[in-house]
């Protein structure tokens, strides 16, 4: 038994999965009984959404109600503090975002969904906290734009957007914990699933942000070199402890610790009603966002980058029910598949392959720009990742595309197969 398999043995998964962030949690319940009965998990979730909002809007910590009650996880772990490797990290979605981007809505989020415990808390609880499933979407691009998005290695230190948007998750999942046992206490098997947003999962949320989504990527033609995987691993280590991941608590995840973890995560990926109406609303949202011709782009991405996964990911498509997807998709990518074995072919099938998949990641972008860009939870980018990826932000240009949008659903005719509700 070498190193990394006696730090990674199976016993510590099934430990972390019967374990939720006790120190939060013992903050969150004796925070909950000061409160008046009429002010229960739900209505207290919703106000810390504002103030995450707002406080992130001032350039400020969060401040009021049980942000107030928290005295520690204000600064970086010791082992936190290498510029260099954090400005590495966030490089690599400066560099790579629109694809970074593909990979969470046509990779990330469907792992999200196959795993039945999470299905369940995010087709429930997202619900109730925002009224929308969609907005959730814009929600986790979000996050992702705020701890990798700025061109700024203080971007994790106190007050700025991604230490706010750590501490506010840290703090979220706990109430999501409270809500689920006032609510759902009698339907949840704790046995089975663990507490809801247990340390297991926490753990596999991790590493679809950062190792599933450098496989997608290479299935889309872009390899990162390991000294970008092994900083920007090393960045979502420093979120992951902020967040309150036990793993990351005395050191940064390696990428020596890939092989094993991805191997012994036990990710319980299953068919769920939970599971088909959240894909189904993600496959709504996104395929809108197409242009026409290409509304069929974002399923036939998910059948394509899930096809050869390991670990028995390459069921994600079947067990969501995911449609089928375009023939000329298929087509293309199995010329993709092909290539290797002719070298002179390789290139350009690889190049249009990207292509597509920078159109998909930059379509999505502006959508959730131009769609959610004011709300309680509001999706926004910085001037600078804009300009990069070459997004217009102006009123005329947001005018603009409102107009092709409404085109666009005047006449294409209705999604079939896809009946998540558009919220």
């Amino acid at each position: 038994m070498n190193v990394q398999d006696e730090r990674w043995p199976a016993e510590r998964f099934r430990q972390l999965r019967q374990q939720a962030d006790p120190d939060v949690d013992k903050v969150v319940a004796e925070y909950l009984e000061t409160q008046p009965a009429d002010r229960g998990p739900l209505q207290l979730l919703q106000d810390m959404i504002v103030e995450l909002r707002q406080a992130k809007e001032d350039g400020r910590p969060p401040s009021a109600g049980i942000f107030e009650a928290l005295d520690f996880t204000k600064e970086l772990p010791e082992w936190g503090h290498d510029r260099a490797m954090l400005a590495r990290g966030q490089a690599v979605f400066a560099d790579y975002g629109l694809y970074q981007s593909a990979a969470l809505f046509f990779a990330c989020l469907p792992m999200a969904y196959v795993e039945v415990s999470s299905a369940k808390v995010l087709a429930g609880v997202s619900h109730l906290a925002t009224h929308s499933l969609t907005r959730r979407v814009a929600e986790t691009g979000q996050m992702l734009v705020d701890v990798m998005g700025l061109k700024a290695t203080d971007s994790l230190e106190p007050g700025r957007p991604g230490h706010t948007t750590a501490i506010g998750l840290r703090i979220l999942h706990s109430f999501v914990r409270a809500l689920v046992e006032e609510r759902h206490a009698d339907d949840w098997d704790t046995a089975r699933f663990g507490p809801p947003v247990n340390q297991e999962l926490l753990l596999a949320t991790l590493f679809d942000f950062s190792v599933v989504t450098w496989e997608a990527m290479e299935t889309m033609g872009v390899e990162l070199s390991r000294d970008e995987r092994e900083a920007h691993l090393y960045t979502w280590s420093v979120f992951g402890h902020l967040m309150g991941v036990e793993v990351c608590r005395d050191g940064p995840l390696t990428l020596d610790d890939v092989d094993p973890v991805g191997a012994r995560l036990g990710r319980l990926c299953e068919t769920s009603d939970e599971g088909h109406r959240l894909m189904a609303t993600l496959l709504s949202e996104m395929e809108g966002f197409m242009h026409l011709g290409w509304r069929k782009l974002p399923r036939s991405l998910v059948h394509w980058i899930f096809r050869d996964a390991a670990h028995g990911a390459d069921r994600v498509p079947e067990l969501l029910g995911v449609p089928k997807p375009a023939w000329w998709c298929t087509a293309l990518f199995w010329l993709g598949r092909e290539a290797h074995r002719t070298p002179w072919v390789a290139r350009p099938v690889r190049g249009v392959i990207r292509w597509l998949v920078r159109r998909a990641g930059r379509h999505i972008v502006v959508a959730l720009i131009d769609r959610h860009s004011n709300g309680t939870a509001a999706f926004r980018i910085p001037d600078d990742l804009a300009r990069a990826w070459r997004i217009k932000q102006s009123k005329p240009a947001v005018k603009t595309r409102a107009i092709r949008g409404t085109v666009r659903e005047k006449l294409r005719a209705p999604t079939q197969g896809l009946k998540g509700p558009r919220t």
